[in-house]
């Protein structure tokens, strides 16, 4: 994963905190979201994917195939609010990607640096989406369109080992698996070992189990028919590693689909623009206490510029910690003392709640403002006082 300008892992925690929570689990329909964002891909004129988060414009927009995925859009909205930097098309990519890690899946290779279209003059035109009443030559067709081979697309085909199928959005309806919100290949095990009839229902053309509680696509039985397709139905289902593996290529491969070469899964790490990535790695090493390191790459970095997610210098994040060595070098760098991130916090309001005497009275004795409020209200003494840190709380007497 290339190096971004913000938290991964904290970025990763909102997503989950927006899908995963007590009013939904929406793993499998935010996997339909990127899908569905990507698979419009045509390599022909390079059309289509990922790039653009084009969904939000007409015709996408109201194309069958995406009926209902306006509400896993609306979902992750207040991730983007918290991450303006990060574009909602990879917010939309990345989320279907970390979801199928929160279901028990492998890790899909991801690179950020997507952008999002101020308009749909890129839309696709609609129809590109693969239609699950057809067969397998419809397959072919759909996904050698965007670059895929046989077996990428029993690869991709897995998965449906999550999520159900809802007759009010696309006419068929019922789970693939019995555990719908596991990712496994028990996909490829069902749908080897079980005998599919046709339901007799009033929807479309679907199969049905000899307990009619799990279903099957058409596409999804054409697997099992097509020689080219089968084999490689039987390695998933002998081997669910070897599924996991070639389905995280697949799926990254998807995800960067329609996408600049730095997005691509194998983009060397680091690819950002270099000026932004010493930025981060400064900010990186002033966070472990590594003055070497900091030292090796001040001259090439901007060593005042705060993280875009957090607000957070470099001078923060090694007072956070209490790395004195780190925290003097800084000061002598120049940084802004008085800085506030999103929390409206400073160095010294984060020296201090944990409890760093002598780094709080290194900020204080530079300069640093004891007055200052931050977005709860509170200067560094009452939080000094609340945390029961009488030390710090007499240095900072000492210099108000």
């Amino acid at each position: 994963m290339a190096n971004p300008s913000f938290n991964t892992q904290a970025l990763k925690t909102e997503i989950r905190n927006a899908l995963v929570n007590n009013k939904a689990f929406a793993g499998p329909i935010a996997m339909r979201v990127a899908w569905h964002s990507a698979g419009t891909f045509d390599k022909s004129d390079g059309s289509g994917g990922t790039d653009g988060a084009t969904m939000r414009f007409e015709p996408e927009k109201s194309d069958d195939a995406n009926n209902g995925l306006h509400i896993v859009r609306h979902m992750l909205h207040e991730v983007y609010e918290k991450y303006p930097q990060v574009s909602q098309a990879d917010i939309w990519a990345y989320a279907g990607c970390v979801a199928i890690e929160f279901m028990g899946g492998p890790e899909i290779p991801f690179n950020f640096g997507r952008k999002d279209d101020d308009d749909g003059a890129r839309c696709p035109a609609n129809g590109r989406l693969p239609d699950a009443a057809q067969g397998a030559q419809h397959l072919r067709d759909v996904f050698y369109r965007q670059g895929f081979n046989d077996q990428e697309i029993v690869a991709l085909s897995g998965g449906h080992t999550v999520g159900r199928a809802h007759q009010v959005r696309s006419g068929f309806d019922g789970p693939w698996t019995h555990n719908p919100l596991t990712f496994d290949n028990s996909y490829f095990t069902l749908l080897l070992n079980t005998e599919w009839t046709p339901r007799k229902w009033d929807g479309n053309l679907q199969y049905t189990d000899p307990t009619d509680t799990l279903m099957m696509l058409p596409t999804d039985v054409a697997l099992l028919s097509d020689d080219g397709f089968r084999p490689h139905v039987e390695r998933y289902a002998a081997d669910q590693q070897v599924f996991f593996d070639e389905f995280a290529a697949a799926y990254g491969k998807l995800m960067a689909n329609g996408c600049p070469a730095h997005v691509q899964p194998n983009a060397e790490a680091g690819s950002c623009p270099h000026a932004e990535k010493l930025n981060h790695e400064f900010r990186e090493y002033a966070m472990h206490g590594s003055v070497h390191a900091l030292k090796k790459i001040a001259d090439q970095a901007d060593v005042h510029e705060a993280e875009k997610s957090s607000g957070r210098n470099a001078l923060h994040k090694a007072a956070f910690w209490g790395h004195k060595e780190a925290t003097q070098y800084l000061i002598g760098l120049g940084l802004d003392l008085n800085a506030q991130d999103n929390d409206g916090d400073t160095a010294l309001h984060d020296a201090v709640r944990y409890g760093h005497l002598e780094v709080s009275e290194m900020l204080l004795n530079a300069g640093a403002d004891a007055q200052i409020t931050n977005n709860a209200g509170e200067a560094v003494s009452a939080i000094a006082s609340r945390y029961g840190h009488g030390d710090i709380a007499r240095a900072i007497a000492a210099k108000v």
